[in-house]
């Protein structure tokens, strides 16, 4: 081999190993740059759901104040309004009925207002969750959410389901057996309040179709008023109604439950929202201006009117801005709620007190006249006046949508409550003797007097 041909193989050899250790360089310059690149591409592990222990706070101070809104507050409210010889059998079925439905709720209610229903989940919940089975105190409502126990869920939403057939009471006041009561509570709760919650909160059909709830002027108000509209046209008029006196026995009562009423509905609305946020703020705010706005619009109309001012009136007007804005509180600027207390103030004057007298019907304590209406008139504000600032779901926010929401519950409503009264009827009769009634069903039915 000559010097030549071996400085050639050598330079060969040189160069051939360089261009190896440059790619090998690169490689591994690559490899140093393509790990962190694909560790950033990685999708991050989601991170587990942890209770929040500030929303966990607020909302059981809301169940709490949600839950005072029936007793003693509706309780007070409508046992105000009746005669004292009914004092004592009215206030006796808001307890009662709180007593039953808490019961139904975790035997039943909840599992078929909010767990899925499967093939049927557009019309009615499940029973995996039948006596709330399954749910434990690691069990979070919205995990990633509002992080709530589900318990806390579930109470919350028991207060609502409490309320609203109590609400329905003031339309039969003074005239329905309390075996009757009970019967025909126990079936509308299961036929008619789970699945129109489930319809509107648990994944139904209505939710899906963008109405707009936020605290229950469909499930709760619009249900209540027309319930209790049909039963006071089923059951009939009150022994001596519209010739013997039935004015209030102690509006003192009646003001106190009012204002139990809105001092808990900041819970009922701003609750709502299941956290401790800004929009919870919001449907607080709201629901103060509504309410006041209410009061003094059914106040002054009933001033022209009337002639006089009175405290039935400001505290029904109150009521009746609580109940419009319900549906609206989480959705609406306080501008907003300032025009739904003032149209629902004026117009559930004009229903509980002239529509009523116009066509004859005996809704005792004005349970349609003001919650029906009420919750009607909200509904169909809220999608008139949702403002997504407030909140990005009223967006879609619509009048025909509302109206399509409202339809469905009140058609659902007015046959399945004709339907139990039947089937109460039926089983035990819906009213006490005419000597019972004129009794008093303090005495009659219960065996006590106030004195």
């Amino acid at each position: 081999m000559n010097i030549s041909s071996t400085l050639k193989t050598t330079g060969r050899a040189a160069l051939l190993g360089s261009l190896a250790l440059a790619a090998l360089g690169s490689v591994a310059a690559f490899a140093q740059e393509a790990a962190p690149a694909a560790a950033a591409a990685a999708p991050a592990a989601a991170p587990t759901p942890v209770l929040d222990t500030g929303n966990t706070a607020w909302m059981l101070t809301s169940t709490a104040l949600v839950l005072m809104m029936t007793i003693p507050g509706l309780a007070l409210f409508y046992g105000g309004m009746v005669r004292k010889k009914n004092v004592l059998a009215t206030i006796m079925q808001s307890f009662a009925i709180t007593c039953l439905v808490t019961v139904l709720w975790f035997m039943f209610g909840y599992s078929l207002a909010f767990s899925d229903g499967g093939g049927m989940n557009a019309y009615l919940g499940g029973f995996s969750k039948f006596f709330h089975h399954g749910i434990t105190v690691s069990t979070l409502w919205l995990p990633g959410v509002s992080n709530i126990p589900e318990f806390v869920f579930s109470m919350f939403q028991m207060t609502f389901a409490i309320i609203t057939p109590a609400l329905i009471a003031g339309a039969f006041a003074e005239r329905m057996k309390f075996s009757a009561l009970l019967l025909f509570m126990a079936l509308w709760l299961i036929v008619v309040y789970c699945p129109i919650a489930h319809w509107v909160w648990g994944g139904g059909f209505l939710g899906t179709a963008g109405v707009l709830d936020f605290a229950g002027g469909t499930v709760v108000h619009i249900n209540a008023g027309v319930a209790g509209l049909v039963c006071a046209l089923v059951l009939g008029k009150r022994e001596g109604y519209g010739t013997t006196n039935m004015a209030p026995h102690n509006l003192v009562y009646s003001v106190i439950g009012a204002s139990l009423l809105w001092v808990g509905w900041f819970g009922f609305n701003a609750g709502s929202e299941l956290a401790a946020d800004g929009l919870a703020g919001a449907a607080m705010m709201n629901t103060q201006v509504a309410t006041a706005a209410a009061a003094l619009a059914w106040m002054f109309a009933e001033w022209i009117v009337a002639k006089k001012p009175s405290v039935l009136g400001i505290i029904s007007g109150a009521v009746a801005g609580l109940v419009a804005v319900t549906p609206a509180s989480g959705f609406v600027n306080p501008t907003g709620a300032f025009i739904i207390g003032i149209v629902a103030g004026v117009l559930c004057y004009i229903s509980a007190v002239k529509v009523k007298h116009m066509f004859g019907y005996d809704d005792s304590l004005d349970a349609f006249g003001v919650h029906g209406v009420g919750g009607i008139i909200g509904a169909l504000l809220t999608g008139a006046l949702a403002d997504p600032a407030i909140n990005a779901l009223g967006k879609g926010g619509s009048v025909v949508t509302q109206l399509y929401g409202i339809v469905f519950t009140i058609l659902w409503t007015a046959i399945a409550t004709f339907v139990i009264l039947y089937i109460v009827k039926a089983l035990v009769g819906l009213r006490p003797t005419t000597q019972e009634e004129v009794e008093g069903l303090d005495i009659s039915q219960h065996g006590e007097v106030v004195p």
